[in-house]
C-alpha cells in the first residue's frame, strides 16, 4: 500500500446532463485521511459515490494505483477500496462475523464459498477494531456503535488500499462518534488511505485530515484542515457565524463553534468578547 495513491483527475458529476460537482482534482495518499466538507446540497454525496463509481462520471476519472475505475468490475473495485455506507440495516439474523465475512466475497472466486483463510481475516478485522467480542452476537441486537465497527471491520477484512466512509459518525452518541474517528486514525496509521464525508469540520482537526471544502458546483478549497477552515471560510460556506480556535492543550487541533444569533443579540454576563 506504500505509495499508492486515489487520484481523481478533472472529475465531474452529475445526473443526466446535469453537473452537479465540476472538474474536481484530488489525490489521496496511504496512510491519510481526507474529509469531505460543505453544506447540504453541494455535491458531496455525489461526488463521494462518483469517486467509487457508484455511479457514473459525466467527465473525467478516478483512478487507484493507475488503474481507472471505470475500466474494472465490482470486485475489482472492491479489493482496491472498501466503502462503509450510513445504513447498516439487514433484515437477516447474521451474526457480526457473518458481516464481516461478506467483506471477503471480492475475495472469492465466483460462486467459492469463504474458508478458514477468508474466516481468519474477518476475526482479524474485528480484532484490529476492538471488537473480537461481537463475532458471535446477532448484528440486529447491536448498538449503533458496534454495528459501526462491525461495518469498518467489513471493509477491512476486503484487504483495501483505501477505505471510504459516509458520514460514519450519523446518529451515534458522543463517545462513539470518539471510537469510531479514532479507528479512522489508527487505518491511517496502519497505511490505508482513508475518505471520509462528515457534517462536523471538528472531525477534520481530530484526525489531522486533508479536506475537501465544497460550497458549489464548482467553489471548493483544498488543504490541510488548519488552512483550510478557518472562521472566515466556514461561516461563509455554511451562511452562519462560526467561530475557530486553537486548542489550548494540543496545537494540532482546533475547535469549531457557532454563534447562535440570540447569543449575539444578548450581552456576556462574563463580558468576554
Amino acid at each position: 500500500m506504500v505509495g499508492m495513491t486515489l487520484r481523481v483527475e478533472a472529475l465531474t458529476g452529475g445526473y443526466g446532463s446535469r453537473a452537479v460537482v465540476r472538474d474536481v482534482d484530488l489525490t489521496v495518499h496511504a496512510g491519510k485521511v481526507v474529509c469531505l466538507l460543505g453544506p447540504n446540497g453541494v455535491g458531496k454525496t455525489t461526488l463521494f459515490k462518483t469517486m467509487l463509481a457508484l455511479q457514473p462520471a459525466l467527465s473525467g476519472r478516478v483512478l487507484v494505483a493507475d488503474r481507472d475505475l471505470a475500466a474494472l468490475s465490482r470486485p475489482e473495485i472492491a479489493r482496491l477500496i472498501g466503502y462503509v455506507p450510513q445504513s447498516q440495516q439487514t433484515p437477516f439474523a447474521f451474526t457480526a462475523l457473518d458481516v464481516v465475512l461478506m467483506g471477503r466475497t471480492a475475495r472469492l472466486p465466483r460462486f467459492g464459498a469463504p474458508g478458514r483463510t477468508d474466516r481468519d481475516a474477518a476475526l482479524s478485522a474485528l480484532d484490529a477494531l476492538g471488537v473480537t467480542r461481537l463475532a458471535g452476537r446477532r448484528f440486529t441486537s447491536l448498538s449503533g456503535g458496534e454495528r459501526q465497527m462491525v461495518m469498518i471491520a467489513r471493509a477491512l477484512a476486503q484487504e483495501p488500499a483505501f477505505i471510504m466512509l459516509d458520514e460514519p459518525t450519523a446518529s451515534l452518541d458522543f463517545g462513539n462518534q470518539v471510537r469510531v474517528l479514532d479507528q479512522v486514525v489508527r487505518l491511517a496509521e496502519a497505511g490505508i488511505g482513508v475518505v471520509m464525508t462528515t457534517h462536523a469540520p471538528d472531525h477534520a482537526f481530530l484526525c489531522d485530515a486533508e479536506v475537501v471544502l465544497l460550497t458549489g458546483p464548482s467553489r471548493m478549497q483544498r488543504g490541510p484542515a488548519r488552512d483550510v477552515l478557518t472562521s472566515e471560510r466556514l461561516s461563509d460556506a455554511y451562511g452562519v457565524d462560526v467561530r475557530v480556535v486553537p486548542s489550548p492543550h494540543d496545537r494540532r487541533i482546533s475547535y469549531c463553534y457557532p454563534l447562535l444569533p440570540t447569543m449575539a443579540a444578548r450581552p456576556d454576563p462574563e463580558g468576554t468578547p
